[in-house]
């Protein structure tokens, strides 16, 4: 692997190889298929720990010195991609890693749309390092002027200037925001606004995904606050994209302050782009598991399984689709 190194500061003067973008596309299929085995069966533990062993085999045939900074918890609390561990064959460059390999256990469990395996690399220091708190998080798609939204605005204001930047009525915006009785003030406001709204379950990495294909996904702006975690997956999407986003980390009590501070956050009231968030050049992989707005869930057939993958890189702004068919099921077993 070739590694180029421009001017920089931390995390921010290595070039990824762009074939690793590429290898990661087989670490989000892996975990995809195996939650995709277990996908309608009423079981999210163990849809969850299948994707979870299967990318971490996956990201260990990787030629890098990989750090998980967002996984699935503390060690003391997840077994393996737990945040710190590391993973790779150890060597190749020095990346940090962003993980969910199935976002939306719950959607994946009941075989409802937008369940997807996702994965974010960047070079070493260049990832938020979030603790599990919520996130305050506003969300547009690409193609609009600078700084047109603002969290502390009003949800009209935003919603207005992004009408108007689109050049259509706010009752031809739709907004994201997760279905949660902490949400029910915004929802009243949006909705006064004329604009439509589309209420999701679970999966918000996916629903600020979303709004950067809105022709395709009927999405155009995400708001509401959801975990942190995920804001940085999704903030490393929008990278890649060339969207924008806001977030602010929700620390309401003296613990989260404290827990925050431990991993280097000193201003809880810091509000954050997805520039700060993700920086330099950032790789981002999602797979399907369950049929979506965006990707299509693993298909299984008698003589092979098909993959639906997109692909994403912030230096090139390149989004590749993937729909792979891997023509001998028990070869892609065993190869796990």
């Amino acid at each position: 692997m070739t590694v180029n190194h421009a001017p920089g500061g931390v995390g921010e003067d290595i070039r990824l190889d762009r074939v690793l973008s590429i290898e990661l596309a087989r670490v989000t299929e892996r975990a995809a298929v195996a939650a995709a085995r277990l996908r309608g069966r009423g079981d999210e533990m163990a849809a969850d720990q299948a994707a979870v062993n299967a990318m971490r085999a996956e990201l260990n045939n990787l030629s890098i010195d990989g750090t998980v900074v967002i996984g699935e918890g503390e060690r003391d609390e997840a077994p393996m991609l737990y945040i710190g561990e590391k993973v790779g064959t150890g060597r190749g460059p020095k990346v940090d890693i962003a993980l969910d390999p199935l976002e939306g256990t719950t959607i994946c469990a009941k075989n409802l749309p937008n369940s997807i395996a996702v994965i974010a690399l960047a070079s070493e220091g260049a990832l938020l390092y979030a603790p599990d708190v919520y996130m305050e998080k506003i969300a547009i798609g690409p193609g609009y002027p600078k700084n047109l939204i603002d969290i502390d605005a009003p949800p009209g204001e935003n919603i207005q200037a992004l009408a108007n930047a689109k050049m259509v009525p706010i009752s031809e915006v739709t907004a994201c925001i997760l279905d949660r009785p902490r949400h029910a003030k915004l929802i009243e406001e949006v909705r006064a606004t004329g604009c439509a709204i589309r209420l999701i379950g679970d999966g918000d990495v996916a629903g600020v995904i979303h709004t950067t294909e809105p022709a395709e996904t009927g999405i155009d702006i995400y708001l509401g606050s959801g975990g942190a975690p995920e804001g940085v997956l999704a903030a490393a999407a929008l990278r890649c994209t060339g969207g924008q986003m806001q977030g602010r980390l929700v620390l309401d009590t003296r613990e989260k302050i404290e827990r925050a501070a431990k991993m280097g956050i000193t201003d809880p009231r810091r509000i954050y782009s997805h520039e700060d968030m993700a920086k330099g050049d950032v790789l981002f992989a999602a797979t399907g598991v369950t049929d979506g707005n965006m990707l299509q869930g693993v298909k299984f057939g008698r003589r092979r399984i098909v993959t639906h993958t997109i692909v994403m890189r912030s230096s090139s702004k390149t989004v590749r689709w993937i729909r792979a068919a891997h023509n001998d099921p028990e070869k892609f077993d065993l190869e796990m």
